[in-house]
């Protein structure tokens, strides 16, 4: 099925202040035919964000990032994440401008070279929220520290490690954050495919 077979009845915004909670009454086609009855769905309208995984193929390194996360802190987790460079997509912008211009606010480090992975969606039961992931080729040499905007509230430690080491972490459990997570096994899956490319100067 498709967009064509969803009918919005009416859309309420509840809530508005740095994000959107917006109120959505519907009814969509069913799989069995005709149309269902009318329901309320709660959207969490965030806007859109990008992603990237900076990858060093000479050194087979990863740059990683550790920030508190507010949200982690209520759900009863540890609130310090390790994460990958991420940003929301203002207007006018694409995906692949955020994930440059965050890499060097937030990693320290320029990408010369960037691979669109995939557009997903994180949590497409209560919200719009869908995040462009790229992998982008950096060299590590002398990337760590402390970065991020501090208007911003921001406070990253940043670090970097071999990408087998940064898979064993995804195992362990010491990474839990979905994006990060499928940006490494993409690239895991994919890192001869990387290297022969970026090695040989075949960008």
């Amino acid at each position: 099925m498709s967009r064509d077979d969803v009918e919005i009845l009416e859309t309420q915004t509840v809530w508005k202040g740095f994000f959107r909670m917006d109120r959505v009454r519907l009814r969509h086609r069913l799989f069995a035919g005709g149309w269902g009855q009318p329901i309320t769905r709660e959207v969490f309208e965030r806007g859109h964000a990008a992603a990237l995984l900076p990858y060093d193929p000479v050194r087979d390194e990863v740059v990683l990032i550790e920030q508190f996360r507010a949200a982690a802190m209520t759900a009863g987790a540890e609130p310090w994440l390790v994460e990958i460079v991420a940003g929301i997509i203002e207007e006018g912008e694409t995906g692949e401008d955020v994930a440059r211009r965050e890499t060097v606010e937030e990693a320290g480090c320029e990408v010369t070279d960037i691979i669109p992975v995939m557009n997903v969606f994180t949590t497409p039961g209560g919200s719009s929220e869908r995040i462009a992931i790229f992998v982008g080729r950096v060299n590590t040499q002398g990337v760590g520290g402390i970065h991020g905007l501090a208007d911003e509230g921001e406070d990253i430690r940043v670090f970097t490690e071999s990408l087998d080491a940064a898979l064993a972490r995804v195992a362990s459990g010491g990474i839990v954050n979905v994006i990060a997570i499928a940006a490494l096994q993409w690239l895991a899956l994919n890192r001869e495919e990387i290297q022969a490319r970026w090695l040989t100067g075949d960008a």
